[in-house]
């Protein structure tokens, strides 16, 4: 069987994974950073791809394994950032709750209360949607673009 180059699996893949990365992450950055990290796992073992049966399922398993990867832990780094069993001092504790507070309230209102609803609160994007009276989806592209500005301040 006559197995394609790595150059002509990634022309062919590569908008597919972006779309369904853009549509899961709700950012195009996030879908393009993604794709780029799976395309690069899967390049790495290029030499091995012709023992997998379905190289595209593989390429689209290790991107989404990034994508969850992420938001795991994104959500155990607000959970320790907020959690009450940690002993800390009192004053660290303030000056922390105090950056957060200001990263939080530089953001528009709706992505403040997608981050807060989903990563802090854990809620998923359908309950939180529910609350904020959106589609989940929105709630998803809400906490992406709140997630990459705090990613820039």
């Amino acid at each position: 069987m006559d197995r394609q180059s790595f150059d002509e699996f990634f022309l062919d893949e590569h908008e597919r994974l972006y779309r369904a990365l853009f549509f899961v992450t709700g950012s195009s950055h996030d879908a393009e950073e993604l794709a780029q990290d799976a395309f690069l796992r899967i390049w790495e073992r290029w030499d091995r791809i012709g023992s997998i049966d379905d190289p595209t399922a593989y390429l689209f398993r290790v991107a989404l394994n990034g994508f969850r990867m992420r938001a795991r832990r994104a959500k155990t780094a607000a959970r320790r950032m907020l959690d009450p069993d940690v002993p800390r001092d009192p004053f660290e504790e303030i000056e922390l709750q105090e950056e957060v507070r200001a990263l939080l309230l530089g953001l528009p209102i709706r992505q403040r209360a997608a981050l807060v609803l989903t990563e802090i609160l854990g809620y998923d994007s359908a309950q939180a949607a529910q609350i904020m009276g959106i589609r989940p989806t929105t709630v998803r592209v809400l906490a992406s673009q709140g997630r990459a500005s705090l990613r820039e301040a």
